[in-house]
């Protein structure tokens, strides 16, 4: 998952910040899906890494991160941004590790989702089925 995710960090879009990070998540039928950060000359509408994964992963036709990886620039940990860390919850457990590693592949921090997103809205707390709207 690390190469994966430094092999996406080189292949991030990121010519505002210079800023390039690339993730890799482990679903549930353990494939590797990674994605890269993305920028745009409209600043918001860029995408991250982390949801590009995420994306590919929904696209295989999976539904579960198992484990996620980060790779960012510079010597500090490149934790997920808050949305992110939102969308990975949608598909991950409390639990679930996220590996946050340096342009060279070292490990820089360890930490659950749970941890980065403490009591986090999650699917489970939705009803089962659907009320009608309004």
């Amino acid at each position: 998952m690390i190469e994966a995710a430094l092999a996406a960090r080189e292949r991030a879009h990121a010519p505002y910040s210079r800023f390039r990070v690339g993730a890799a998540l482990l679903c549930e039928r353990g494939i590797v899906h990674a994605g890269c950060n993305v920028e745009n000359a409209a600043y918001p509408e860029g995408t991250c890494a982390e949801a590009g994964a995420v994306a590919a992963m929904v696209l295989s036709g999976s539904r579960r991160i198992r484990a996620v990886v980060v790779a960012g620039d510079g010597g500090a940990p490149c934790t997920p941004c808050g949305g992110c860390r939102q969308k990975m919850r949608e598909f991950a457990d409390p639990a679930m590790p996220v590996r946050m590693v340096d342009a060279s592949g070292t490990v820089l921090l360890v930490c659950s989702l749970g941890e980065l997103l403490p009591h986090a809205f999650g699917p489970d707390l939705l009803p089962a089925e659907p009320g009608p709207p309004g």
